[in-house]
């Protein structure tokens, strides 16, 4: 299309007015050239090429047409990407601007009055083919949408590990009507559903071989157990639901044994690092949180470190409390190797190497795990010195060598103490106020018995016999004073230096 009017499109605010009609759009641009696509093969390749910003084969061709023609005039292009490689391969002047963009929204709005000859009907049906079209190929061949299938598979995990702890009470519960004892003695839950189904009735289980599912100590208490069992009876019927239930539990155990094998190979194929780090449960969990694998590397280490404990973290800062120190982080290996006081310190590192890998999965180029086994080494031998309350830094000057400061003499001049020449004997404050608590108690004591005998004697002459008070009380005053005064040593005199 060629602009007639150059003025008018100065006006960018009101240029929406002059694409109000196509009686008016044809006095703003006229059509220069028009060729059609042959299929929608084609139209989808020219399309994805512009998308991506590059120069399809027939777009070059028509370009190379109007070069010959009209070189000394600009090309209005809506993508500015595509504009500089038109720019660069075919030495074309390109312009783009907000005018060119409100320009070309005009043209879309008035497109079937610009291009003759393509009915309206037609039109649509080929712009939501080639839509749909365009949608599935990137869908299709995409990389960042293949972690979808990591963050289905994990669902799918994570509900199946739900159904088959409901599944295997209810046989566990279901069986225990009519052989309670087999619960305590066989712990797996597998090997029981293996046991019910091949048994079924506890009395076959005296001339029932279990031996390829369970020990031999193991097959011969449940053998016992089954002879002396308190369990009811139960009709053929109900042992044929039950077993079908235990034949329900063996499949979906043995497709949760499938998907995890699926899940392991598709983690190490997209995220080889992450899942050197953590695991690939822990990291597929992390996956499936963030939404995906590129969403999750644009999350810093903090954000990593307490995913999964959103709850609690709001909660925490609501209240005021600490706030949690890690979230789906928690169930990695490592952090469980740790003890209860260094768990917060290894999850913080862990998430932080954590972040790094993920990064360096999503938008690096090469697919090998040895920068993920790297700083597991890292985060292990941080954890040994934590355990061994190490000093040692990991990383930094920590490897170099100590260095030692240089020595510098330093002169002290010392003041003669006159106190050191006196030959009387020095006595501490503390002992000077140890001896007059002493004195103080013992002239206490003293006037307390004195007091007592002038009672004593002021009661005789009166003629009245001594009252003794037996209560407990003055027993132990009594028994306190007599210890006071049996134990009193003589103490040295002080002397005071004037």
């Amino acid at each position: 299309l060629q602009v007639l009017n150059e003025k008018k499109l100065q006006e960018v605010d009101s240029l929406w007015k002059e694409f109000e009609t196509p009686e008016r759009a044809n006095k703003i641009v006229k059509l220069k050239h028009f060729e059609k696509f042959q299929d929608t093969t084609e139209a989808l390749a020219a399309s994805t090429a512009l998308v991506e910003g590059k120069l399809s084969k027939n777009l070059k061709k028509i370009l190379k047409k109007i070069v010959a023609k009209d070189a000394h005039e600009q090309l209005a292009v809506a993508d500015a990407k595509l504009g500089g490689v038109i720019k660069e391969k075919l030495n074309l002047s390109c312009i783009h601007s907000p005018m060119v963009t409100e320009l070309m929204r005009g043209i879309r709005s008035q497109i079937e009055g610009l291009i003759t000859g393509l009915p309206s009907r037609e039109m649509a049906a080929m712009c939501l083919g080639l839509a749909h079209s365009l949608s599935r190929y990137k869908l299709k061949f995409s990389p960042d949408k293949v972690d979808t299938m990591i963050i289905q598979a994990i669902s799918l995990l994570d509900d199946l590990d739900k159904e088959l702890n409901n599944y295997i009470m209810r046989c566990r519960e279901w069986y225990g009507w009519h052989f309670p004892e087999l619960g305590k003695i066989i712990t797996d839950n597998l090997a029981y559903c293996k046991c019910v189904r091949k048994v079924g009735d506890r009395s076959n289980f005296a001339s029932s071989d279990v031996s390829d599912i369970l020990p031999e100590e193991i097959e011969e208490d449940v053998k016992a157990a089954a002879e002396i069992s308190m369990g009811t009876e139960v009709s053929e019927e109900d042992i044929n639901n039950i077993i079908h239930l235990c034949d329900q539990v063996i499949e979906i155990s043995e497709y949760r044994t499938q998907l995890y094998d699926y899940l392991k190979n598709r983690m190490m194929a997209i995220a080889p690092n992450l899942t050197v780090m953590v695991g690939e449960l822990v990291g597929a969990r992390l996956i499936a949180h963030a939404g995906s694998l590129l969403n999750l590397a644009k999350h810093p280490a903090s954000t990593v470190q307490l995913l999964g404990a959103e709850k609690a973290l709001f909660r925490a800062l609501k209240t005021k409390r600490d706030t949690p120190k890690f979230g789906l982080i928690y169930h990695a290996s490592l952090v469980g190797q740790s003890n209860a006081k260094n768990k917060g310190k290894i999850s913080r590192m862990l998430a932080a190497k954590t972040a790094l890998t993920i990064r360096y999965d999503a938008l690096g180029e090469n697919t090998s795990a040895e920068m993920g086994a790297e700083n597991r080494l890292k985060v292990e031998t941080r954890l040994r010195l934590l355990e061994e309350r190490g000093i040692r830094r990991i990383s930094g000057t920590g490897k170099a060598l100590a260095k030692t400061d240089k020595y510098q003499n330093k002169s002290e001049v010392k003041v003669f103490d006159p106190s050191g020449d006196s030959t009387l004997p020095v006595v501490s404050k503390k002992r000077k106020i140890q001896e007059v608590d002493e004195q103080d108690t013992e002239v206490a004591v003293k006037a307390k018995k004195f007091k007592a005998e002038m009672k004593e004697g002021t009661a005789l002459e009166d003629g009245e016999p001594v009252k003794k008070k037996k209560k407990k009380k003055d027993k132990e005053k009594q028994a306190e004073e007599e210890a006071v005064l049996s134990e009193e040593l003589p103490t040295s005199p002080t002397i005071e230096v004037r």
